[in-house]
């Protein structure tokens, strides 16, 4: 049966444990394979057979325990609107419960005398617990009614049981006596505590929309028009949507390329910065890649569409960076267990501080009972526990994302610290991927017309060879000619005929063949070039070889300084590659690797990769094709180079966008600042409650008489999740060692 994986936006998770419930129904929803919820990014992803249920179903299933789940098309496309909307409300909400509250606090704290005291904080107090917090209450109850517990549930119980006892009190004053005075009421700390938490969830959504904010970017790269090109020239703006594989479209300007695809006619220079992250504008010629989100700097061109909608590289970019922020790491498995079980917990905790003040507080034992149970509800607020993981895995992510790393998932992320050995493929990881002429020796001072004459025969040629010297010509400024004749010799190079003269391309084999003698100069010149692994060509005429030209795939200007960073941060470096030992030994001795291995098929490395592993280490591996797949998938973190093929890509779990070797040391660097910041916050959320929860029961009564007001517990609560997302965000400013 097919399955799909689709995320939804999800509404009303105020808390870990509520992603925990959402997670527990969605996948014990028939048909469900797997759904993961990313409380920071208020979604979940779900897998699921399409013939078993959907999206439908899972709605109906959330909104009975209070939750909504987002999946039309409109719902979704105005996902933003319908955040702004309830944004706004908690704001407001927020602002009048301050409003509500604060003579509350005021006549609670300093005016307790004051005639009718205890009804004016019941009147101002109701509006603030049931109305501007009537959401904890509902929540709460859509909850009990599936055996559930959340974050509302410790609300609705505390402010719901101070406000209750306050209301007893005041409307039987004498019933609950306390020696000479009336029993105490609660009314401040119930509206307090609502304020605090109402303030503290403004203050997180704010936090967390910044966390979201790389995966905004990405989509506000999107182009929404476009201007085809349609027969006999005629130009039209259309939708996006509109755009066909095979349209050719016309970019102007200072606008976004709208697809991928190629470049057809014109030239220009393109800032892929957004997909690169590299700073520096690329210049674009007919032939050229073009890619979706990308902005046109100069000259206008028409390009022809090859990716549309879902299929280009940038939607490709943003569904990898939208579910490796979803995904969890193995510390978050362990945190979900904890958060699922934590409010029952919390709820037995509150009951034994009761049950333990009522036995030995005294004459004060009712109300001082009360005041702990309140407080430790209060304060043990789950909030950062369930923001810990999340929030720091969305801006470590994103951050990547800016700088052209793609991450595929938190396993990833989390492995890449730990990496000690890195696999490099050569070609187009460590090299360029494609010939180049390096060298042109000229043994004739007539030279413009034989380069024309060159120029026409390899432009005919189908050797990929001939591609490289024709290019190189090109961008000499070279013009081709009419040769009278040109044939191909299989094997050996071309021949043609220019004003009755008879001209050859090839190796040394045809030279001979043709009767072209190479002198010792020659031979030597040659030689040398061979040893530094590259591949000679000769061209000659007259009986001579006029020019010696020489080709290899060359090294990526920024290879040697990325390797000898990683070699000095303690990972051992090397080469693995398909290519003749010459090749390889000279690209080792170039780069400074001291280990390599030559004429590999894809299969020896993946053996290779796994020998390592038995040894115990962990083992990176780098390429940029096909023919790499299978030993990326061996190894424990896969890294693909540039946008590379679709197979690498999706077999990866990082992709370097930029193809830049020095990006690794970026991505292994943002890997240990993530993972730093999730044990920061988890050091934080989980001493915040060991040492909260023992205090707010009165630990500290017996020894120093204090007892921690329940408004000082709900601020601390409030400030919890502030604090650990603010911490996380810290990362979006934070240096790589490989930038």
């Amino acid at each position: 049966m097919a399955t799909v994986k689709n995320n939804f936006p999800v509404t009303g998770m105020s808390c870990a444990a509520c992603a925990s419930s959402v997670e527990s129904m969605l996948n014990s929803q028939p048909g469900v394979v797997a759904a993961t919820v990313n409380f920071a990014a208020s979604s979940v992803w779900v897998e699921y057979q399409t013939g078993e249920t959907n999206p439908s179903k899972f709605r109906e299933a959330l909104q009975s325990v209070g939750y909504d789940l987002l999946y039309d098309e409109n719902e979704v496309s105005k996902q933003a609107e319908i955040k702004q909307h309830e944004s706004v409300i908690l704001k407001q909400k927020t602002i009048f419960a301050g409003l509500f509250a604060l003579p509350v606090f005021l006549i609670g704290m300093f005016a307790m005398n004051m005639p009718y005291a205890n009804w004016i904080m019941l009147v101002l107090s109701t509006p603030v617990i049931f109305w501007f917090g009537r959401g904890f209450f509902i929540t709460a109850w859509k909850q009990l009614k599936h055996g559930k517990t959340n974050m509302d549930t410790l609300v609705a119980l505390s402010t719901g049981i101070a406000y209750f006892f306050s209301l007893f009190n005041t409307i039987f004053p004498h019933v609950l006596m306390f020696g000479d005075s009336h029993p105490p009421v609660y009314f401040e700390a119930s509206a307090v505590i609502i304020f605090f938490i109402l303030l503290g969830r403004t203050l997180e959504e704010r936090a967390k929309a910044n966390t979201s904010s790389a995966i905004k970017k990405l989509m506000g790269l999107q182009a929404d028009t476009v201007t085809l090109v349609e027969n006999f020239g005629i130009e039209s703006v259309q939708p996006i949507s509109a755009v066909k594989i095979g349209n050719k479209l016309r970019v102007k300007p200072g606008e976004r390329v709208p697809v991928d695809g190629i470049l057809l006619e014109g030239t220009s220079f393109v800032d892929e910065s957004s997909i690169t992250g590299e700073p520096l504008a690329v210049e674009k010629t007919a032939g050229s890649a073009v890619f979706a989100g990308t902005i046109n700097q100069k000259g206008s061109f028409v390009m022809e569409a090859q990716k549309v909608g879902s299929e280009t590289l940038l939607a490709r970019i943003i569904r990898m960076v939208q579910e490796a922020q979803g995904s969890k790491p193995p510390v978050q498995k362990l945190v979900d267990k904890i958060a699922s079980v934590f409010v029952p917990v919390v709820i037995s905790i509150s009951i034994i501080t009761f049950i333990v003040w009522m036995i030995l507080g005294g004459e004060n034992a009712l109300p001082q009972a009360l005041l702990t149970m309140v407080s430790v509800l209060i304060i043990a607020c789950p909030c950062a526990l369930g923001l810990a993981t999340p929030t720091a895995i969305m801006v470590g992510m994103g951050r990547g994302a800016e700088l052209g790393i793609l991450i595929k998932d938190a396993d990833g992320l989390e492995l890449a610290h730990r990496i000690d050995t890195l696999i490099l493929d050569k070609t187009g990881t460590i090299t360029e991927g494609k010939p180049a002429v390096t060298d042109t020796i000229w043994n004739t001072e007539d030279q413009d017309h034989l380069k024309s004459v060159l120029l026409s025969m390899e432009m005919q040629s189908e050797h990929p060879l001939a591609e490289a010297i024709a290019n190189s010509l090109k961008n000499d400024g070279i013009q081709p000619i009419n040769l009278e004749s040109f044939h191909s010799i299989t094997g050996r190079g071309v021949s043609a005929v220019f004003e009755n003269e008879t001209f050859v391309v090839g190796n040394e084999q045809l030279m001979a063949e043709s009767g072209i003698s190479l002198s010792e100069k020659d031979i030597k010149t040659a030689k040398n070039l061979q040893e530094q692994a590259k591949t000679v060509i000769f061209f000659g005429g007259n009986g001579r070889v006029l020019a010696i030209l020489a080709i290899a795939d060359q090294i990526k200007s920024s290879s040697k300084a990325a390797i000898e960073k990683l070699k000095a941060s303690g990972i051992e470096v090397i080469m693995l590659t398909g290519d003749n030992e010459q090749t390889a030994k000279s690209v080792a001795q170039q780069t400074g690797i001291s280990t390599f291995k030559a004429g590999l098929l894809p299969e020896d490395k993946a053996e290779f990769i796994k020998m390592l592993q038995q040894q115990g280490k962990v083992v990176a591996m780098a390429g940029d094709g096909i023919n790499d797949s299978h030993a990326m998938a061996q190894a424990d973190v896969s890294i693909a180079m540039g946008s590379g093929s679709d197979i690498a890509m999706d077999v990866a779990k990082m992709t370097i966008v930029s193809s830049r070797l020095e990006a690794i040391s970026s991505a292994i660097e943002l890997s240990k600042q993530t993972l730093r910041t999730i044990k920061q916050n988890l050091f934080w959320a989980f001493i915040y409650n060991i040492i909260g929860i023992p205090i707010a029961a009165g630990l500290l009564y017996p020894f120093f008489g204090f007892l921690l007001n329940p408004m000082i517990a709900g601020a601390a609560m409030a400030m919890s999740s502030v604090s650990v997302v603010s911490n996380s965000l810290r990362l979006r400013f934070k240096k790589l060692e490989g930038k």
